[in-house]
């Protein structure tokens, strides 16, 4: 089943070894928004953008991120379900 083009990603990530399959699997859906909560979401907001971008050759590997360590989730939430390019659209929450 294919994943909601907006994500919510709570951290921490119990193996961050599965977010090289996660961000792959995000790019192959056509996800548009990643945006991390918790404790150390910066990080992995860092690693996800890593993964992402690779070694750079690749231009259509695109995905926004983002990150919010001290927002309350119910913000968060409101950011993703008004999110500009789909507004309206579901919102996902990911635990990995």
């Amino acid at each position: 089943m294919p994943l909601a083009r907006k994500i919510i990603l709570h951290a921490p990530v119990s193996d961050e070894t599965l977010l090289d399959g996660f961000v792959e699997q995000c790019l192959n859906d056509g996800v548009s928004l990643v945006t991390v909560v918790g404790p150390g979401c910066g990080r992995i907001e860092d690693i996800i953008d890593e993964i992402v971008v690779g070694d750079g050759s690749d231009g259509s590997r695109f995905l926004c991120t983002t990150s919010h360590p001290t927002e309350p989730f119910e913000d968060v939430l409101n950011m993703a379900i008004t999110w500009e390019f789909e507004r309206g659209d579901p919102v996902e929450e990911v635990r990995l």
